[in-house]
């Protein structure tokens, strides 16, 4: 991060996990503040506060901010989750499936933090569609476990995106095709190693997963 190894956790990232880890006894709103007051520790309660409220509002909760998290239902507990990550105002974040639930609005709640914080975000995503859409540069993995990189898509549509200028753009079928013909062909197998090679390793990875 800014030239600097990674070696533990830091307010400078936000992660949003695929499903929701929240404190169930905190309402929404704590369970934001409780990263806000570490990053903002300066500030006053009530300007915490309004960070908080804020993306929360973006996320669609402005009704349930003293609601419990156990109370919410998943889709809207996966919301906290996302305004609990863009609150800290983080240079890099990281979204594992965060979407699958509540999907086209909070799309362009990330676009629209993009537009005005220039966040840099890396997201785990099998929607060739919001691929399209949301990135700048796709990633695609070979099958696992020993998965690789097995391709890299630049996604050249020019922003700000909407959804029909980019399904109406000239490329986007082709690139569409390109994303999809990767998930569709065959698992990629070592250079060199015979089948019966790769099976061998495919079983020895088993055996070490289950034990």
């Amino acid at each position: 991060m800014d030239g600097r190894r990674v070696t533990g956790p830091g307010p400078d990232r936000g992660v949003v996990f695929q499903s929701p880890s929240l404190f169930p006894w905190m309402t929404a709103m704590e369970n934001v503040l409780l990263g806000v007051e570490q990053v903002f520790p300066h500030g006053s309660k009530r300007e915490r506060r309004e960070i908080a409220e804020y993306y929360l509002n973006r996320v669609g909760l402005v009704d349930a901010l003293d609601k419990r998290a156990a109370e919410l239902s998943q889709g809207m507990r996966q919301r906290v989750g996302i305004a609990r990550a863009l609150a800290l105002k983080p240079k890099l974040l990281l979204l594992d499936e965060p979407f699958l639930l509540t999907r086209t609005e909070l799309q362009d709640v990330l676009l629209e933090v993009w537009r005005r914080d220039r966040i840099t975000a890396s997201m785990v995503t099998h929607d060739v569609d919001e691929v399209l859409f949301l990135s700048d540069r796709v990633v695609m993995m070979t099958s696992g476990p020993q998965a690789k990189v097995g391709d890299v898509l630049p996604v050249e549509f020019p922003r700000p995106r909407d959804r029909r200028t980019v399904c109406e753009h000239e490329h986007f079928y082709d690139l569409r095709g390109h994303l999809l013909s990767f998930l569709d062909g065959p698992a990629l197998v070592e250079p060199g190693a015979a089948p019966d090679e790769e099976q061998e390793t495919l079983d020895e990875t088993a055996q070490k997963q289950v034990a």
